[in-house]
């Protein structure tokens, strides 16, 4: 009889034997289906290399294929012919307390838009995370799809494709479905925590704010890229030695994501001691037309969040009546960071980095985009342009930086530091309700999670090998704070270790004894 350690050895190198990503993709759900054990054992013990592989880039192909590499059924699909009976198909579930769903409508799944029913891949591959990144026991995990059709020709067109057959359902009955699925949720699986997944950015901000407070609930899009980057933000701090209250963060981009960044920066600056004065003069922004500012017609309300008082334009030296370009804007307010999540290769050129370090020591360049062919520049290009004094970390990942014998270390803003910890620990307390300031609670957590010789080497992350240790730390302080703040169950400071640590699922078999035989 073999061991599971020597299974697993057996197991990843059939996975390393495979000849593309998708192939090993495939082998490795093949595994999951077969042997969920064994699947994260192999998991948590490399984490580090099979996460491009069951999420980021590589899930990206799968649920483009997903119609044509189907194996097996994995979690629920909810279309609208469900509307008026989705708590038993909820019941459906092989699990009965679930505590954690990610839930996805298929609309905006990474960069490569609706995918229909193939965006399952992704709560599917973020909840493998969960298990493997937190513990969280697979058996509390519950991935769904919206199924609620495409308008994707291709898949429409495609006598394979597996999905709800229909133009994607829009307006009030888009809105009456999502209420009957919430309503469904609660009634089902009353402590359970949600996370919105992949939801279009013009329905993303509505289901947020509609239903943050009815059900435990978050926009991994919005509030978990946006608790990675002031995560990293607040580890470059750590080697500046400076304060988040004196900082000015030029995004841009203005979607879910700087969205999301730009409030919770503020909400850092405010921790710091910084006035609202200070923070409405230190975050600014360009969409696709432009410069945001509050001269300009803004029809997106979530962006004119980010538009810079004309008060502080005039104090600026900017011209509200003509089109202004990053360059002029990066001249003008002397910004500390920039952050781009844009999906356009090349937004950050030479010129505007070089113009940003011509008056800070050492800028923080945060290139978010995903995969690495739509990311704003490439750390290689950020730490030239700046003779080496850039603290560089990308949303996709990126080889180390050597540079004039210098070796830079390129963490990633991966959100897979946060949400495994900040779910489970949300699932342990039992919270009402997730809000902002636990996501600061995790960007904090993983700030000082960095080690101080990943630091000397530029990196603003920690190794993705050290996950486990990463969201044990973070799901600890969530739990802290959610019992300190009354958001759910009290749990008495020093019981809060033994408590997640009760929660954390090691993937092992489950010994089996010999029964003596009857006489």
């Amino acid at each position: 009889m073999t061991t599971l350690a020597e299974q697993a050895s057996l197991a990843i190198d059939q996975i390393r034997a495979k000849s593309t990503p998708l192939e090993r993709y495939i082998g490795l759900a093949s595994l999951h289906d077969r042997n969920e054990v064994l699947f994260y054992r192999v998991l948590v013990d490399h984490v580090a290399e099979l996460m491009p592989i069951v999420y980021t880039p590589t899930v990206g192909e799968a649920c483009q294929k997903f119609s044509h590499i189907y194996r097996s059924a994995r979690g629920l699909w909810l279309t609208p012919d469900d509307v008026d009976d989705l708590p038993s198909v909820l019941r459906n579930a092989p699990f009965k307390d679930i505590r954690l769903i990610v839930v996805t409508d298929n609309e905006r799944i990474l960069g490569l838009g609706d995918q229909g029913c193939g965006g399952m891949g992704i709560p599917i591959g973020k909840l493998a995370l969960y298990v493997a990144g937190a513990g969280l026991h697979p058996s509390k995990c519950l991935p769904i799809s919206l199924d609620v059709g495409t308008d994707n020709p291709e898949l429409l067109n495609d006598p394979l494709y597996l999905g709800y057959p229909k133009k994607r359902l829009r307006g009030a009955a888009y809105d009456a479905f999502v209420e009957a699925f919430v309503r469904a949720v609660r009634e089902v699986f009353p402590k359970a925590v949600l996370q919105w997944e992949d939801f279009h950015k013009d329905r993303a901000f509505t289901l947020l704010e509609r239903y943050r407070r009815r059900i435990p609930s978050f926009n991994d899009d919005i509030q978990g890229t946006a608790s990675v980057t002031v995560a990293g933000m607040l580890a470059a701090l750590r080697v500046t030695k400076e304060r988040m209250a004196e900082q000015r963060i030029l995004f841009l981009g203005a979607g879910e994501a700087c969205t999301g960044i730009a409030r919770l920066s503020a909400l850092a600056m405010r921790a710091d001691g910084a006035s609202e004065a200070t923070i409405r003069r230190a975050l600014a922004a360009f969409d696709s037309r432009g410069f945001l500012h509050a001269g300009m017609t803004i029809d997106e309300p979530h962006k004119k969040e980010l538009a810079l008082p004309l008060d502080v334009m005039k104090e600026y030296g900017l011209d509200p009546s003509r089109a202004l370009t990053p360059v002029e804007v990066v001249h003008a307010m002397k910004p500390t960071m920039l952050v781009g999540a844009t999906a356009k290769a090349g937004t950050f050129t030479k010129e505007i980095v070089e113009e940003m370090a011509r008056h800070v020591a050492r800028p923080v360049v945060l290139p978010l985009s995903n995969p690495t062919s739509k990311t704003e520049c490439t750390p290689e290009e950020a730490l030239r342009w700046t003779k080496g004094r850039a603290l560089v970390a990308t949303g996709s990942p990126f080889d180390d930086v050597v540079l004039d014998g210098q070796r830079h270390v390129i963490g990633q803003a991966n959100n897979v530091f946060i949400f495994p910890g900040l779910g489970l620990g949300a699932a342990i307390a039992e919270v009402r309700e997730i809000p902002t300031e636990l996501f600061f609670v995790a960007s904090s957590t993983l700030a000082r999670a960095v080690s101080a010789e990943r630091l000397a080497q530029g990196a603003l992350f920690p190794s993705q090998s050290d996950l486990r240790r990463v969201s044990f730390d973070i799901t600890c302080a969530v739990v802290r704070y959610a019992s300190e703040h009354d958001l759910g169950r009290r749990i008495p400071p020093d019981e809060v270790e033994r408590f997640v640590r009760a929660a954390v699922w090691d993937p092992a078999y489950v010994p089996v004894q010999r029964s003596e035989p009857e006489r």
